[in-house]
């Protein structure tokens, strides 16, 4: 072979500086992507799965999620249109979204619901217990139906899709839980002892829980005060209630949503607590 000429060695130097400038350049661009879907979309690649998410609060947590760029699973129980209306929302964000139907009081509907989201997604990383149920029985009126209906859909079932959750978290070692509680649950409202029972049990859940699934796990509860939402009409009882709230006005959807959000993306450190969103009702 003969040798090579000065001009060849230059020109062969020239392409190797450029297709290493090339390289660092591409490098750089994808650092700078990456930082700004981090920045821009901090649950990118993840996917969350909000039960009760048609309508009212869960919505709005739904959203709110998936706009931080997690894929987000819908459930429902009879909210079908609901729950369809918020899965075409999410994805407009670009993100995916399912809707997937299941009484949260039904164990059974429970495990097909997550066997579901295992096949399809291969993987949790957040679960928002939000289904929830709520009506006015003086105590002496409360029967046996009101008790278990009740119980059912706001303790045992977020009890039944932690366990569930916890399953497809632990294939990963991460995840985490936030429990959707109330004020209810920290304060005597005699009306609603039954609700107020529900809700600090699952109160009580969360910390039991936070301290079973740790450390991979964490698992937190949110406690809403009066939240109002638009076109609402306030009661009489509900201006009474704003009256002698500290900051003497009621929260909105998106409040509980944006702590949510928080607790989503920097609550490394945060397990097994109780966060009151409620304008200072809940002081002492």
């Amino acid at each position: 072979m003969g040798a090579v000429k000065q001009g060849d060695g230059d020109m062969q130097k020239s392409w190797f500086c450029l297709i290493l400038s090339t390289g660092n350049a591409i490098n750089t661009h994808l650092k700078e992507k990456m930082s700004n879907e981090v920045q821009n979309r901090p649950l990118a690649r993840q996917v969350a799965l909000v039960t009760g998410a048609g309508r009212r609060i869960g919505r709005e947590i739904a959203l709110g999620l998936g706009r931080a760029g997690a894929t987000v699973v819908v459930n429902y129980n009879e909210s079908w249109d609901e729950a369809q209306a918020t899965v075409h929302e999410i994805k407009a964000c670009g993100v995916d979204a399912v809707a997937l139907q299941a009484d949260v009081g039904r164990p059974a509907q429970v495990r097909r619901m997550f066997h579901k989201v295992g096949r399809k997604f291969g993987q949790l990383d957040l679960l928002v217990n939000n289904a929830a149920i709520f009506f006015p029985v003086k105590w002496d009126h409360l029967t046996e139906q009101h008790w278990d209906r009740i119980l059912s859909v706001n303790l045992k079932g977020p009890f039944f899709c932690a366990q569930e959750a916890a399953k497809l978290m632990q294939r990963r070692n991460c995840g985490q839980i936030i429990n959707i509680s109330s004020i209810g649950g920290l304060q005597a409202w005699p009306q609603y002892m039954h609700y107020c029972s529900s809700k600090a049990g699952l109160i009580m859940l969360t910390r039991c829980l936070a301290k079973a699934l740790a450390p991979d796990i964490r698992v937190n509860s949110i406690a809403p005060g009066t939240i109002l939402f638009p076109g609402e009409k306030r009661s009489p009882m509900t201006k009474s209630v704003i009256r002698s709230t500290p900051l003497r006005k009621a929260g909105c959807a998106e409040d509980i949503a944006r702590m949510v959000l928080h607790l989503a993306c920097h609550g490394d450190f945060i397990t097994g607590q109780i966060f009151p969103v409620d304008g200072g009702k809940s002081i002492p």
